[in-house]
């Protein structure tokens, strides 16, 4: 894909255009006319099919800025953009455009509140007004000063258009928050959060060096530099701790800039009431969760200076079957109709099996491309017979493979990161810190829609057992971010004219941002807490207020309130004893269980005592079949991981039940 720019806005091209369409290709084309190449230790190994001589020079002079960057850490980013160019000459027919809007910045504003659930600041909306007041109340300082400067935005713009829309003034908005002394939503002091957060604040996150302001590129990271490792503090709002590290760097004495040496290991330090991944909550509280990130992701960008701004893609007549250029919505509703409950396109799905197949040692597996004319005749191939069952799966090499499924992700209508966020993903690079670039590709993976999201995830997960054989097949995680980066990334030649460090700064970021993303994968499915607790605060207000309309319902038809409670309570207090929690197991032989809490109890202890006496068919149970599951009080629903202490979370969460069932597909 590329990005190519016109006067009505930006159009997304679904194949990378020929040289004299697209400055990037011009500069990429220049060291020769097809690469089709590997290199290992500096020299070539060319593919059996291609007789093509590759240029061992990089495809243009740069500049002396660039000097500390090693000329031949790139070679396989502008090989692989050469492999792709190759490829579209060979493929038929003209690319699938989508046309990118650009609005201006007060409909930039009013999409934004939109999407953060705040339509009814700035217009007549159908969400209920009394909600939205709730959900401010529960902001953290940066993430009211994010939607205070999109209201003023939108009420700026509106005014200039003469729109009669009454717009609550920011002032009111936000001045019950700023006389609370900045709450956090779990009822702490925020400024005490802030000063906490100095015990996670590493020695490798603050000499993490940044972005020259003339983006000079970053080299990426040899694996075997020596590194710390450094604990995520999910606890504190990203952008609460941006603003600590100002301002408590404010008096020091600046460090001289330079290239990152390292990539830090971060970690997740243990949290006593469980960790929430994505996939965990029920719909309603994800709902609150995006919301909410969205909010936090703009507040960080804030904070750091930097830019973000979302696409929208205008809607245009896409396949409405097939495998190549198919949406992912349409690809998984053709699929569920084969295999019920399907998450990962099945084409997909089996352009990895067939590389695994062939042995994840292979050297060069996914560097070295297929042949371009097989592949072209293997594509027709597959869109005729692939859902019959009727493709011969033996004819395809692994290399063939490897090329296909690259080649499925560039033709992909709408980008994997979306077009919404692929901007986002790519700006990445332009944050202070590795540290709060991971922050910001952690926020950026909940916003994706479910499909990509779950495709990025087998993706990412495919490409780090790619590595873990790196001492056969010569990939390691740069060799994979520099080949997979302009798969993902290379519409971002977004309007960029033919200026060569630019399109270099622009390579080494992209590469760079793909290396996090394979690196620290197991981190980016991860909701912080912070999240998780301003949802629980939200529902908790709300309860309230459906409390008290009940008990005006109450008082209506005549009851005793006061004996409702007192009878409610007392069945309540006979059913469950102090210090005891009833856990309900529906799906099981042994149905409820009342269970003596401890300080050392755990999630998966409680799993273990169900499953224990389980006898005949449900003996064949087994840990990852059913989990525990918290339900109600201040949560909707929340999937609980094995070292989920149960005293802990009763704490947190009195109200709840507990339910032991299977996670739904």
């Amino acid at each position: 894909m590329s990005w190519l720019s016109s006067s009505q806005g930006v159009v997304l091209t679904a194949y990378h255009p020929s040289g004299k369409d697209q400055a990037v290709g011009e500069s990429l084309a220049k060291g020769g006319e097809e690469a089709t190449s590997s290199r290992r230790h500096g020299q070539y190994t060319m593919n059996q099919e291609s007789t093509t001589k590759v240029t061992e020079t990089p495809p243009f002079d740069r500049s002396s800025s660039q000097d500390s960057m090693d000329e031949l850490s790139m070679e396989d980013y502008w090989t692989e953009l050469e492999n792709i160019k190759k490829s579209n000459e060979n493929r038929q027919g003209d690319p699938e455009v989508v046309v990118v809007k650009e609005p201006d910045e007060g409909e930039l504003e009013e999409e934004w509140l939109k999407e953060a659930g705040l339509s009814n600041l700035f217009g007549e909306s159908a969400d209920d007004p009394q909600e939205s007041m709730v959900f401010l109340s529960t902001l953290t300082r940066t993430q009211a000063a994010a939607v205070q400067k999109r209201v003023e935005t939108v009420s700026q713009t509106l005014r200039k258009k003469n729109k009669q829309y009454q717009i609550p003034d920011v002032r009111d908005i936000f001045a019950q928050q700023r006389d609370s002394k900045d709450k956090s939503p779990d009822g702490s002091d925020l400024q005490s959060g802030r000063t906490d957060e100095n015990k996670y604040q590493g020695k490798d996150d603050q000499e993490s060096s940044r972005v020259d302001e003339d983006k000079e590129p970053v080299l990426l990271v040899p694996e075997d530099s020596p590194v710390s490792v450094t604990d995520i503090n999910l606890e504190v709002s990203f952008a609460e701790q941006a603003v600590n590290q100002k301002e408590s760097s404010k008096d020091k004495t600046p460090k001289i800039k330079t290239n990152d040496a390292s990539l830090p290991s971060f970690r997740l330090p243990k949290d006593k009431t469980g960790t929430t991944r994505i996939g965990d909550l029920a719909p309603q509280d994800m709902k609150k969760v995006c919301r909410l990130v969205l909010i936090e992701l703009t507040a960080l960008y804030d904070v750091l200076g930097v830019e973000l701004k979302q696409q929208k893609a205008v809607k245009i007549k896409t396949k409405d079957s097939g495998l190549f250029g198919t949406p992912l919505a349409i690809l998984l509703e053709q699929d569920q109709k084969k295999v019920p409950g399907t998450r990962i396109p099945l084409i997909f799905q089996k352009l990895i099996s067939r590389i695994e197949e062939g042995g994840l040692e292979t050297e060069g597996l996914l560097r070295i491309p297929g042949a371009a004319v097989r592949i072209k005749n293997l594509c027709q191939e597959l869109e005729a017979k692939f859902y019959e069952g009727t493709f011969n799966w033996d004819s395809v090499k692994q290399h063939d493979a490897a090329s296909l499924l690259k080649l499925f992700l560039r033709e992909l209508p709408q980008p994997l990161l979306s077009v919404e966020y692929l901007k986002a993903f790519q700006t990445v690079q332009n944050l202070p810190t590795k540290k709060q670039q991971l922050q910001a590709l952690n926020l950026l993976v909940i916003l994706l829609p479910d499909a990509n999201r779950d495709m990025l995830k087998a993706l990412l997960e495919f490409l780090q057992r790619v590595i873990d054989n790196k001492e056969k097949n010569k990939m390691t995680v740069m060799n994979v971010a520099m080949v997979m980066a302009p798969n993902l990334f290379m519409c971002h030649t977004l309007g960029l004219k033919s200026n060569e460090q630019r399109e270099f700064v622009m390579a080494a970021g992209t590469a760079n941002t793909m290396h996090l993303l394979i690196k620290y994968q197991t981190l980016l499915w991860t909701i912080p807490k912070f999240i998780v607790n301003q949802v629980r605060k939200q529902n908790i207000e709300n309860h309230k207020k459906d409390r008290k309309a009940m008990k005006k319902l109450l008082k209506k038809m005549a009851y005793d309130r006061e004996k409702y409670e007192k009878q409610d309570k007392t069945t309540n207090d006979a059913d469950v004893p102090q210090g005891v929690i009833r856990v309900q197991a529906p799906h099981l032989s042994k149905v409820s269980m009342a269970i003596q809490l401890t300080e050392e109890l755990k999630a998966s202890d409680v799993l273990a005592r169900f499953l224990s006496q389980e006898s005949g068919a449900a003996q064949t149970l087994k840990k990852g079949d059913v989990f525990l599951y918290e339900i109600g009080g201040n949560i909707g629903e929340r999937c609980l991981d094995d070292n989920t202490y149960m005293t802990d979370l009763y704490q947190l969460n009195p109200n709840a039940e507990w339910v032991i069932k299977p996670k739904p597909l």
